[in-house]
């Protein structure tokens, strides 16, 4: 029957019995002789026991648990003996330490000593085994782009505990926490802080003990160094910020492009616009866009670094002028393929058909868009360019990029130009490929029905194709406009004004105007309907001075008052009323 006893180890209370109790003694003993010679003892022995009392409190099964030899060897092999472990400040050479079997396992706490804050990040990183400087980045993205990184910093800041004690810190890092590892690590924060003092210079710090005006000069300068410090941390997130995002986003483009080839054709075609087009392909330019625009994107990123974190270890100069290298490479390329892509497009190609009109000159021609079911349901809805196919299920280009135009004509009858213009790389080129746009319209009667829409063949490639149309009219011809003209007119407005407001409007060819009959008078901003007033038609004689003739055309109609009185002017207002002004 053994005798037990209780002890207290690092705060904690264990029983014990006489055996075991007395070659913990021995131990406890036998590390306080190696450390007799080593700077901070007392804090060594202190987180030895701290270390000592967990190990026994891992292998308690109970309250009632009495700890034994075999407990104490236990803890003896993974603390190691301290003889091994003696450490002379004279020797220059170490022994070499004895292997232990240890399974490196880390705890989660806060380095406050290495973190900015609170240490959550360093905490973070040292679990994790990644640079803490991430995750700082991670939780400002957090912060400014979705709101929850300062709710998530402050409950890990309360959750996790604060590394203390020596085998804390050893235990964050995923050291083994041994009496060498322990004597080394309060060794080095001692001989840290010895350092300190020791490098002290005394001379330079008496020197800096002036007067009191040099004191407040100095203390202004400080807050001066501190306000320009802190500018500099807000300047370095918002460049962090941006510069993360912009090169997020040019990563997730460069990655779209670089795959594009699993997509559709029709669905690259119709979605994916670049500036240097499709002659390139597409994995070829998401290359060349990360690298001519991630590049400089990154070297925000480190600059928004250096300027938020301090004593930042930016990358080498190997690898700053590699990417500078290969970024200049990478924009010459493009320069290059911007030049060959601008040579596709240097030409313009024409197709020219004319065709008459023939209308009774006392009809009135109906002018109109129609669109075609089979690729737009909706007349309204305009495509630039769309790679579809036809009917007939062969691919085509389709387009709405269609423009129309009213002129004057001094030939009897009306005419329609029609004008097919591509371009290309030689005038050759650009004309053959302007043949191959098809347009398609239609004369039945008095009405004029034009597509809203051309075809031409994929094999032509997008080149500019488009469609202008010339609508020649002589003078007194009669025609109304339907609204889905709307979208095409690109009419000289002193020429001819489109009304949008309905089309019943009845329109006349007149000498240098086209007129609008019905239109209201409100609407007369061209002096263009017929009927309304015309601020033109109103004349002002003023012979004498005295005596003033004012010939005014109302609705049609010729009013002439004569007045006598002072010089003056005679304007009309918005509401038809001629006022007279000095």
């Amino acid at each position: 029957m053994n005798k037990t006893v209780n002890i207290n180890i690092g705060g904690l209370i264990f029983h014990i019995d006489e055996d075991a109790y007395q070659k913990l003694t021995r131990y406890f003993e036998a590390i306080k002789r190696s450390l007799s010679n080593s700077s901070g003892q007392d804090e060594i022995m202190k987180d030895i026991e701290m270390r000592v009392a967990e190990l026994l409190s891992e292998r308690q099964k109970s309250d009632k648990h009495v700890i034994n030899n075999k407990d104490v060897d236990e803890v003896i092999v993974v603390m190691g003996q301290p003889e091994d472990y003696r450490i002379d400040d004279d020797e220059a050479k170490k022994t070499e330490e004895p292997f232990y079997p240890y399974t490196r396992t880390k705890k989660l706490y806060r380095d406050k000593d290495r973190g900015t804050i609170a240490g959550v990040c360093t905490g973070l990183g040292h679990y994790f085994g990644i640079d803490a400087v991430w995750l700082k980045i991670l939780f400002l993205i957090l912060f400014f782009g979705f709101g929850t990184g300062f709710i998530a910093y402050i409950i890990l800041w309360i959750a996790m505990p604060k590394a203390v004690t020596t085998s804390e810190k050893l235990e964050m890092t995923g050291e083994p926490v041994t009496i060498s590892n322990i004597e080394k690590k309060v060794r080095e924060e001692f001989d840290s802080v010895t350092n300190k003092f020791k490098n002290a210079d005394y001379d330079k710090m008496g020197n800096q003990v002036k007067t009191g005006a040099e004191r407040v000069a100095g203390g202004i300068g400080e807050v001066f160094m501190k306000v320009f410090g802190a500018f500099a941390k807000v300047l370095g997130a918002f460049i962090l910020i941006f510069s993360s995002f912009g090169l997020l986003g040019i990563t997730i483009a460069s990655i779209i492009m670089m795959f594009s080839s699993s997509l559709p054709s029709n669905t690259i075609l119709n979605h994916i616009n670049t500036p240097i087009g499709l002659e390139t392909p597409l994995w070829t330019q998401g290359i060349l866009f990360l690298l001519a625009f991630g590049i400089p994107f990154f070297f925000l990123l480190i600059l928004g670094l250096k300027l938020l974190v301090t004593n930042f270890k930016s990358i080498g100069n190997i690898a700053k002028y590699s990417l500078l290298a290969i970024w200049i490479i990478a924009v010459g390329i493009l320069i290059s393929l911007g030049i060959n892509e601008a040579t596709q497009l240097a030409f313009d190609g024409k197709s020219v058909k004319k065709e008459t009109i023939n209308v009774n000159p006392k009809d009135t021609l109906q002018i109109k868009f129609v669109n075609n079911d089979f690729f737009s349901k909706n007349i309204d809805e305009h495509e630039d360019f769309v790679f579809t196919q036809d009917s007939t299920k062969h691919e085509v280009i389709y387009s709405n990029n269609i423009r129309f135009e009213i002129k004057a004509t001094d030939k009897a009858a009306p005419y329609l130009q029609i004008e097919k213009i591509a371009k290309g790389k030689s005038y050759n080129e650009a004309n053959a490929r302007a043949e191959k746009i098809k347009y398609g319209y239609k004369i039945i009667g008095n009405q004029l029905l034009l597509d809203n829409y051309l075809l031409t063949e994929i094999a032509s490639k997008y080149r500019d194709q488009h469609i202008e149309l010339y609508l020649y009219l002589p003078k007194g011809t009669l025609f109304k406009v339907d609204k889905s003209v709307e979208s095409f007119d690109e009419s000289d407005n002193d020429y001819f004004n489109f009304h949008f407001s309905s089309d019943d409007y009845i329109y006349k060819v007149d000498n240098s105007q086209v007129k609008c009959l019905n239109c209201p008078s409100d609407e007369n901003e061209y002096n263009d309907v017929e009927g309304g007033i015309d601020t033109e038609d109103i004349n002002v004689s003023d012979e004498n001075d005295t005596v003033k003739t004012v010939t005014v055309k109302i609705n049609g109609k010729v009013v002439t008052e004569t007045k006598q009185g002072k010089k003056g002017k005679l304007t009309v207002d918005q509401n038809g009323i001629i006022i007279k002004t000095n």
